[in-house]
């Protein structure tokens, strides 16, 4: 899910990964030094002899999330990490980025911070180094500890990628308290309403936004399609749906920090949303504080995720840091970090990570600007995995073609 909304607090969070460092086993040899020979591509890997820099691309805006957690590794590591060089890029291009990269043999990415959309592109165009089971050795215990749901965002990936936050249910409506008599709960009061107000309701792009995502993946389940993970066969009252609703809606926005300035501004009135986005929008006041959501009955949770996926290309030296840095990066400590200012809400991959274990900084945001109504209504509904990359990769053409043409901006 792409992360245009500007972050903030980057320094407390810092300062409370160096603090979770005293409570570490920082002593402990990392995970990678016992170098088995679990790694089908070429036998064990040796942690290099001296401290390398890595190069880490994010198409997801989960910089902030896992930069702390890397911080955190390269002070209990400095023999092993000097430094990662953080840039950003577009979800939409990585992928073509990659391939010309490899096919020149100069691969330059050592990571890729990603979410469904680069990965599932990533996975069609072969970009992506599959780390399990090649590396089970080097990961198997770390993965072993994920929440059950988030192993299904695993399994989903097919070993290319390793889920590090998890959550950001959706699909929802957001809204401000003025904009409506009374929540809208069906697709057909949202069309209803769309038709009588037209050009006042929005949605992002979905191959660049995660609310836009989750709402045209839930629709299927809503309205009670024949196969909701089958957008070409299955899809028939979506497509329809969507087509439908498209009438009424001026544009799609390229991402989705542009629809929330739209509520804010009042240039819109309704907007597709997420748990996460609800919450983050709101702490870091792109949105008012105020603002409202609601959900569609019967509807199921379209999971999302930030993944941390490794290009093909990639020397056995800096591979064996990686391997060793996801580790850390999975261990409960590290994962109270990704409560963060609620992003990816709740965000945590692993078990047996509590709010309580998190910066004070995420705890108070999580307690002002969490809804007590998310404890009851995000389980009563079935949470269920994003469509395959493949059908994902195929969603995104369709709804390019039959729904977004001419109305993208």
């Amino acid at each position: 899910m792409p992360r245009m909304v500007p972050k903030v607090k980057i320094g407390m969070v810092l300062v409370a990964a160096a603090a979770l460092l005293v409570g570490c086993s920082s002593s402990t040899p990392p995970a990678s030094t016992d170098t088995g020979t679990g790694a089908a591509t070429g036998g064990a890997l040796q942690m290099p002899s001296s401290p390398i820099t890595l190069n880490l691309v994010d198409v997801s805006g989960d910089t902030t999330i896992a930069q702390p957690m890397i911080e955190a590794y390269i002070k209990a590591y400095p023999q092993y990490l000097k430094s990662v060089n953080f840039t950003t890029g577009d979800a939409t291009q990585i992928t073509s980025k990659l391939q010309a990269q490899q096919q020149a043999g100069t691969s330059q990415i050592d990571l890729v911070l990603t979410g469904n959309d680069a990965l599932a592109a990533g996975i069609q165009a072969g970009t992506w180094l599959q780390l399990l089971p090649a590396y089970n050795d080097q990961l198997g215990a770390s993965v072993a500890t994920y929440q059950p749901d988030a192993k299904k965002l695993l399994d989903q990936a097919d070993g290319y990628a390793l889920v590090n936050d998890f959550g950001d249910y959706g699909p929802m409506l957001e809204y401000l308290p003025n904009s409506l008599a009374a929540p809208l709960t069906t697709p057909q009061q949202l069309l209803d309403w769309a038709k009588a107000n037209p050009g006042k309701f929005e949605y992002a792009e979905p191959a660049n936004s995660g609310p836009g995502r989750a709402f045209v993946q839930g629709l299927p389940y809503a309205l009670g399609d024949s196969d909701p993970t089958d957008p070409v066969n299955g899809w028939t009252k979506t497509w329809a749906y969507l087509s439908d609703l498209g009438q009424y809606i001026t544009a799609y926005p390229s991402g989705t920090t542009a629809t929330m300035q739209d509520l804010a501004n009042g240039t819109m009135d309704i907007v597709a949303t997420t748990a996460g986005w609800d919450i983050n929008a709101r702490a870091i006041g792109t949105v008012p504080k105020d603002a409202q959501i609601s959900a569609f009955d019967n509807t199921s949770w379209i999971m999302d995720a930030n993944f941390v996926a490794v290009p093909k290309g990639i020397s056995d030296s800096h591979l064996a840091v990686v391997l060793d840095l996801l580790n850390w990066m999975l261990a409960p400590e590290q994962q109270a970090m990704a409560y963060d200012d609620g992003y990816m809400y709740p965000g945590p991959s692993v078990q047996g990570v509590t709010l309580s274990m998190a910066p004070a900084a995420s705890q108070q945001t999580i307690q002002e600007f969490g809804r007590p109504e998310y404890d009851t209504l995000l389980p009563q509904y079935p949470a269920v995995t994003p469509l395959s990359a493949t059908n994902l990769a195929t969603m995104f053409s369709m709804w390019d073609q039959q729904i977004g043409a001419g109305k993208q901006k």
